[in-house]
């Protein structure tokens, strides 16, 4: 895929992952509908972009909410005429044990509000956004690629029932997405990062984050422009689909 003058939708686009692929998709030239909850921090992103001469407009939406999603997706196609890709990026965390104990003693267990939270979010948010991206470019006649944000926590990773299930349902999105679109001329794929140095590993302890990158091979997080290198490969190769791209530093969980 030729990314010059191609409308892209992405989530999460109001900071980390979301923005640093909106940047990298704005050096190719696209066009892009910028989607988060944040407005404020969306509206620095868009005005960015804007800046350097292409297409961006910002959206607000939950994308855990039907309803805002379908009015999202219809307002994209109406304002650029056009969808060419949808980026399913928006995602939470909301880590805890399944049940924490100490010597027999139950001192917490994982909230039903912070399973529900996140699957909400991280899973049903991309059923949403791949339904009513594929709808949309089935009607408009011209392929597409989805592309779907899962996660190294798909394997399962301590303290993250909630994220590792959602991420882990993404990936299997993906595949069954993948079959079921390609007579349309949609691909589907999915991005499986592991650490990456956004505003969640920032926020760790120093010395939690040393720990953490002591486990990874190439010995360092990775950078958010390096996943957004990965994002450029999958949409520009016509020959990836129905794949989980995983970049992770050698990292295995």
């Amino acid at each position: 895929m030729d990314l010059d003058g191609k409308v892209v939708l992405i989530t999460g686009a109001a900071r980390g992952l979301g923005a640093a692929m909106a940047r990298a998709l704005a050096n190719k030239r696209a066009a892009l509908a910028l989607v988060d909850r944040d407005a404020a921090a969306l509206e620095g992103v868009r005005a960015e972009l804007a800046g350097t001469g292409v297409t961006a407009r910002a959206y607000t939406a939950d994308v855990a909410v039907e309803r805002e999603v379908i009015s999202l997706y219809a307002q994209v196609v109406a304002d650029f005429g056009a969808l060419d890709v949808s980026v399913a990026n928006a995602g939470i965390l909301r880590d805890g044990l399944l049940v924490k104990a100490k010597d027999g003693v139950i001192q917490d267990k994982l909230s039903y509000q912070n399973w529900q939270a996140v699957i909400d979010v991280n899973l049903t948010g991309v059923f949403l956004c791949g339904r009513e991206a594929a709808e949309r470019m089935i009607r408009l006649g011209r392929g597409g690629c989805i592309v779907n944000i899962s996660s190294i926590s798909r394997h399962g990773n301590f303290g993250q029932s909630n994220y590792s299930a959602a991420k882990a349902g993404v990936a299997a999105l993906t595949v069954v997405w993948a079959k079921e679109l390609a007579r349309h001329g949609i691909r589907v794929n999915a991005i499986a990062p592991g650490f990456v140095r956004t505003e969640i590993l920032a926020s760790m302890k120093p010395e939690a984050l040393a720990k953490t990158a002591a486990l990874i091979p190439v010995g360092r997080p990775g950078e958010p422009h390096e996943v957004a290198h990965t994002l450029l490969y999958i949409l520009e190769n016509d020959y990836v689909d129905g794949r989980i791209v995983e970049i992770d530093g050698g990292l295995r969980l």
